[in-house]
């Protein structure tokens, strides 16, 4: 069974970048535009893991993963966070939050398979460019 991903971005051109990329190495993607949506999504299907832009207009992500931290059915879903706003402080809160790992904006697909995998457990076997 496919592992589940749930990206969560307000560009739909990157949301479409990244499951286009994870959809290649066989995980089932879903997608949210905004951190209500994400929270929403976390909670009725459950994915193995959450990748989250940190700016997003409505329900951004430091509180969509605050609050996927507080709630019992989601607390311990992985985060691996993507952002165009990279800082080594903007980095080191959200690791330091409980966050898996940090991604920048422009991102290397091989570098975002990578991390997925080692987050999902899995070997380190890419698929497609």
């Amino acid at each position: 069974m496919a592992k589940r991903i749930l990206v969560v971005d307000d560009e739909p051109h990157i949301i479409q970048l990244l499951a286009s990329r994870l959809r290649a190495n066989n995980y089932e993607v879903r997608a949210a535009y905004n951190g209500y949506q994400c929270i929403k999504i976390a909670r009725e299907e459950r994915p193995d893991l959450i990748i989250l832009d940190i700016k997003m207009p409505a329900g951004g992500g430091l509180h969509a993963f605050e609050t996927l931290r507080a709630l019992p059915d989601t607390i311990l879903t992985p985060v691996i966070f993507i952002t165009a706003y990279a800082s080594e402080e903007i980095r080191k809160q959200v690791l330091e939050m409980g966050a898996e790992d940090f991604i920048t904006k422009p991102f290397d697909s091989d570098d975002l398979l990578r991390k997925v995998r080692k987050v999902l457990g899995e070997e380190p076997e890419l698929v497609g460019t």
